[in-house]
């Protein structure tokens, strides 16, 4: 009874989960997805990626120098 509950389920999560996650929906660009035109913006948006860049670098430099110091001792 258990398993064919547990099959059941795991059944009804594999047809109906493709139904409910979607991906999100991408917006066209001004141009319609060709070069970036006189505006110079890059075909997937201006995206900033150097803040979460720098606050990962400055994490691993932490914890690295943390392991570092505790093997020292």
């Amino acid at each position: 009874m258990k398993k064919s509950i547990k099959v059941l389920a795991i059944a009804v999560l594999l047809t109906a989960a493709p139904l409910i996650i979607s991906a999100q929906y991408l917006p066209t660009h001004p141009n319609g997805g060709n070069d970036p035109g006189p505006t110079n913006t890059p075909v997937g948006g201006a995206a900033p990626i150097d803040g979460g860049l720098s606050i990962l670098l400055v994490l691993g430099a932490a914890y690295g120098s943390k392991k570092i110091f505790q093997q020292q001792k």
